[in-house]
C-alpha cells in the first residue's frame, strides 16, 4: 500500500493500517535510537515512545514523503533527552559474570561469526569515540540512508552545511577505524576460507 493512503487510513483511526505502518518503519525508528543511545533494551523503549508521539501527532504530518524525516526527528529528539537524562542519573549496576555463563551462540560457523562481530564492534567502538555532531552524520547520511537534503530539513541547518559536516564526519571516521582496527584487534578481520 502506498504511504499516503496508509498514513490518512491511520488518520481516520483504522488500527490495522496502523499496524502496517509501524511494522513499516519500526525497525528505521529503532536503528536510529540504537545508533544513538547503544543499548538495544533502551533503544527499544524510545521506539515505542517515539510511535506512541507519531501517533499523537500523525496530523501534523500532512505529506507522505516529510513522513521518515519527521519520525526520525521525533525518535532522534527523544534519544538527546535520554541521553541528558543519564549523564544526570548514573547507570545501573552491571549484571555479574556468574549469571551469563549458560547463553549460548547462536548457530553458524564461529569463524564466520567473529569476524562478522569483530567488524561490527570495531565500527561501533570508532563511532562511539567520534564527536556528538560527526556520530550523528554518518547515523543519519550512511547508515540510515538519508539525502542530504532531507538532513538539512530535519536538523534545520543549511544543505552547505550538511555537505561539510557529513565530509567531515566520514573523515574522522576513517581515522578512527584506522587507529581502533591496530588496537583491537589482532590479525585480519577478514575470514579467508
Amino acid at each position: 500500500m502506498e504511504l499516503s493512503a496508509l498514513l490518512e487510513r491511520c488518520r481516520s483511526g483504522d488500527e490495522l493500517a496502523w499496524e502496517a505502518l509501524v511494522r513499516r518503519f519500526q525497525s528505521r525508528i529503532y536503528g536510529v535510537a540504537y545508533h544513538y543511545v547503544g543499548s538495544a533494551e533502551d533503544a527499544r523503549d524510545i521506539a515505542q515512545e517515539a510511535f506512541i508521539r507519531i501517533y499523537q501527532n500523525l496530523a501534523l504530518c500532512a505529506e507522505s514523503e516529510r513522513f521518515l524525516p519527521w519520525a526520525v526527528r521525533i525518535a532522534r529528539n527523544l534519544c538527546l533527552d535520554h541521553l541528558r537524562r543519564k549523564k544526570v542519573r548514573p547507570p545501573a549496576q552491571d549484571l555479574p559474570a556468574e549469571e551469563l555463563s549458560g547463553l549460548h551462540a547462536p548457530g553458524g560457523d564461529p569463524a564466520q561469526l567473529f569476524a562478522a562481530d569483530s567488524r561490527k564492534r570495531l565500527v561501533h567502538c570508532a563511532l562511539q569515540g567520534m564527536t556528538d555532531l560527526n556520530r550523528e552524520m554518518i547515523l543519519l547520511r550512511d547508515i540510515q540512508g538519508f539525502a542530504l537534503e532531507e538532513i538539512a530539513s530535519m536538523l534545520n541547518v543549511p544543505l552547505g552545511t550538511v555537505k561539510s559536516r557529513s565530509n567531515r564526519a566520514r573523515i574522522e571516521l576513517a581515522q578512527r577505524l584506522s587507529l581502533h582496527r591496530g588496537e583491537l584487534f589482532e590479525g585480519p578481520l577478514e575470514v579467508e576460507s
